[in-house]
């Protein structure tokens, strides 16, 4: 006779399997459009029917795909960059200093989260024609850096107070070393796990950012991915082309999925380990 835990265990293991497959319903949808021509709009459920690569010809021809790709590898790369020496660099003093102005400017840094760039976009426009700064497809760099440093640099202050110990510090210090040699030689070596924290989060919300780049973008070869596939949208005039619309998506998440896949063990480490302490 089965018993009530067995019971509960598999009714615990279906629910799950068919939250997952709605879930994964669509991914399908989109994988099974993509492999269609671009006017084989047939039923989206009845799937995979054809397998063709004319839609992601389409797509990679159309929204200019290695141009684009160029763009949103600039631009997140950049940024990714700025915003992890920037964030670490702060998050250092504050993890280790003990006193009421570095508890003053971790909770500065913690309101940032609370503050979307959208809301205070204009008078960043404003004070960006101000200092005379040129409004090219670099702008949105400004505004990455800006928007990622609070929870950046949360999660570096809680990884250094929790995941570094003093004592390495303490052993270096009576060698002789300075603060700055001790920063770039012996802490900042050990914050991996979640500096590929910080990349992969901001790196994705950068890669796939639609709203600064639709602001301060306006050259069509300057765009990157998510800004060239506005094309494929359509309008009253020229409906929107599904199949290709799925390709381009899958052609702009495939750079994310792979390095996802490749940093996914530091992911999780720094994940965990950075937000033990707070």
């Amino acid at each position: 006779m089965t018993s009530a835990p067995a019971v509960k265990r598999s009714f615990t293991h279906i629910a799950l399997l068919a939250l997952v497959f709605l879930n994964l319903v669509p991914l399908i949808i989109v994988l099974s459009s993509s492999l269609r021509s671009p006017k084989n709009m047939t039923d989206p459920l009845n799937w995979f029917n054809e397998f063709t690569f004319a839609s992601f010809r389409s797509a990679f021809t159309r929204m200019h795909f290695p141009t684009a790709l160029w763009n949103s590898v600039v631009l997140t790369g950049v940024s990714v960059v700025f915003v992890v020496l920037l964030a670490a660099m702060a998050a250092y003093p504050m993890a280790r200093i003990r006193s009421r102005t570095s508890k003053f400017l971790y909770i500065f840094f913690l309101s940032g989260l609370v503050v979307p760039g959208q809301m205070v976009l204009i008078p960043i426009i404003q004070m960006i024609k101000s200092f005379g700064i040129p409004m090219n497809q670099y702008t949105p760099i400004l505004m990455f850096i800006t928007c990622s440093l609070p929870f950046s640099t949360f999660l570096y202050t809680g990884f250094i107070r929790s995941g570094v110990p003093e004592e390495l510090e303490e052993a270096a210090h009576i060698d002789g070393a300075g603060m700055f040699r001790r920063y770039w030689q012996i802490v900042f070596p050990l914050l991996l796990p979640v500096t590929v924290s910080v990349v992969i989060t901001q790196g994705v919300w950068i890669w796939n950012d639609y709203f600064f780049n639709m602001v301060f973008i306006t050259k069509t070869l300057a765009a990157p991915l998510p800004v060239a596939m506005l094309g494929f949208l359509g309008d009253q005039q020229n409906p929107a082309q599904w199949n290709v619309l799925f390709a381009a998506c899958i052609l702009c998440a495939l750079p994310l999925l792979l390095a996802f896949l490749a940093l996914q063990k530091y992911f999780v480490g720094g994940m965990t380990v950075g937000a033990v302490k707070g």
